[in-house]
């Protein structure tokens, strides 16, 4: 199972900088998004997949002595979505408002030069 997620995440981390070479900013930000999913992806396989108890103590223990799910891993990667979505609410907003002055959402096309009002 985790080489089929390993083999996912470098599809993922291929797919998103393909399309964050191209000349649209659609595609750039489709590529930034699928590159945010394939870090998360990574960090999750990092932190190894255990199935297991929380990490919660007992009171009459000193340790766990179980298999436990570490969370750090966890409040991480939801961190990071919650990061995504807001970067990604960001620039499709930012997008559609240089769409509205320059008409066009060409990289090649936009020029520092032009006047955004």
């Amino acid at each position: 199972m985790e080489i089929v997620l390993a083999i996912l995440t470098g599809l993922l981390f291929s797919a998103g900088l393909y399309l964050m070479l191209h000349k649209g900013m659609v595609k750039l930000i489709l590529g930034i998004m699928l590159l945010s999913y394939a870090t998360n992806l990574f960090i999750f396989l990092v932190a190894r997949i255990t199935r297991g108890v929380p990490a919660i103590i007992p009171e009459n223990q000193d340790k766990l002595t179980d298999t436990f799910a570490d969370p750090v891993p966890q409040a991480l990667i939801l961190t990071a979505i919650v990061i995504g979505f807001g970067i990604q609410a960001f620039a499709i907003v930012l997008i559609r408002r240089v769409y509205k002055a320059t008409g066009t959402a060409n990289m090649d096309e936009l020029s520092s030069s032009e006047k955004i009002d």
